[in-house]
């Protein structure tokens, strides 16, 4: 099994910028933006969630929103904001905001069959 990064532009309610590496997660529920990067950007928590870890371990975070352009578009979208140590993480609410999927074979981002029913 492979990892799949991708690199996009995030700002904040300043209009700063800042380029992030983030790593593909499709287990992810939210992105996860690394404590340099949304401070960079001015990000300020608007409030507080529980995660579960892969080993289980529950954990609490603050969730602030962004905005995030990739090759493939662009859209505001929640997002975590990290602690030191924390990676840059994409993950599947903003895959479904931007109508994308990872394509579990060839490992690259895809546009999603969009259904309204």
């Amino acid at each position: 099994m492979g990892l799949t990064y991708i690199s996009g532009v995030v700002s904040g309610p300043t209009s700063a910028q800042k380029t992030v590496r983030f790593l593909v997660d499709s287990g992810a529920t939210y992105s996860l933006l690394p404590d340099g990067d949304w401070q960079a950007i001015g990000l300020a928590p608007k409030r507080s969630m529980s995660f579960t870890l892969a080993d289980g371990t529950s954990i609490e975070r603050q969730i602030s929103e962004c905005h995030l352009a990739l090759p493939q578009g662009e859209a505001h979208t929640p997002v975590i904001l990290g602690e030191p140590g924390d990676e840059a993480l994409l993950g599947v609410v903003t895959l479904e905001i931007l109508g994308l999927m990872l394509n579990p074979f060839q490992r690259t981002l895809q546009p999603m069959r969009m259904l309204l029913a």
